[in-house]
């Protein structure tokens, strides 16, 4: 006797659906629409979870690197996202003149102290004398005070009153004593050689023009950047 149900029947409860059609497409994965994808999404999910490949994931939005090290932004890695203000050429220049100032009252007073003169056998010899002795103290401190200040806080004294600060590119840290020195040998270094006034409009003018960092060659140099702080 035949126990298929007569014809135009409801199927038996917990029978399940009924078959597709011959030559019917098949059924999409993972059931309606609230069902989610073939890798158990919920509503409205795909294969790489809620909002499709770009949208979320175990990393949160903007994929595995979050934006650049100063905090979010729209390019994986980029130095500039989240990061500071990046400082003004001409704000830089003026604090550097602030600097020049305040440590050459202080090498004055050392050259002065020292008595070059003393040792000097005619006039000539004292200019040129004096002029070595200043060259030579001028370098030596303000290296000593670039690299000082910078590895401390990021801050020479110009740079305070400014609202400007140094930091590494890589990370917005405050530069390390090994990068300040650095940074400060290729300012000063050359002036002990060459014209001390131009080498430094050369590399401190260097920002005026340089993108996207606005660097001067002794940034460069050291990977650093001068931001803002107001």
């Amino acid at each position: 006797m035949s126990t298929e149900p007569p014809h135009g029947s409801e199927p038996p409860h917990g029978s399940g659906p009924p078959p597709p059609p011959p030559g019917g497409p098949p059924p999409p994965p993972g059931g309606g629409p609230e069902g989610g994808g073939p890798y158990g999404g919920g509503q409205g999910g795909g294969p790489y979870g809620p909002g499709g490949p770009h949208g979320g994931g175990p990393y949160g939005p903007g994929g595995p690197y979050g934006g650049g090290p100063y905090g979010g932004g729209p390019y994986p890695g980029d130095p500039l996202a989240g990061m500071p203000p990046l400082a003004d050429s001409g704000k830089r220049t003026l604090a550097r003149i602030v600097d020049l100032i305040l440590v050459g009252i202080v090498v004055a007073l050392i050259t002065w102290a020292l008595r070059v003169n003393e040792y000097a056998v005619n006039a000539e010899s004292v200019q040129v004398g004096k002029s070595v002795a200043q060259s030579v103290v001028g370098v030596v401190l303000y290296m000593a005070y670039d690299t000082f200040m910078i590895a401390r806080s990021g801050q020479t004294l110009g740079k305070k009153w400014l609202n400007l600060r140094v930091a590494n590119l890589a990370d917005g840290s405050t530069p390390s004593v090994p990068t300040a020195l650095a940074r400060a040998a290729v300012l000063w270094i050359p002036c002990w050689f060459c014209c001390a006034c131009l080498w430094l409009v050369i590399s401190g003018g260097w920002s005026f023009f340089d993108r996207p960092y606005k660097q001067g060659l002794h940034d460069k140099a050291a990977r650093t950047v001068v931001v803002s702080t107001g």
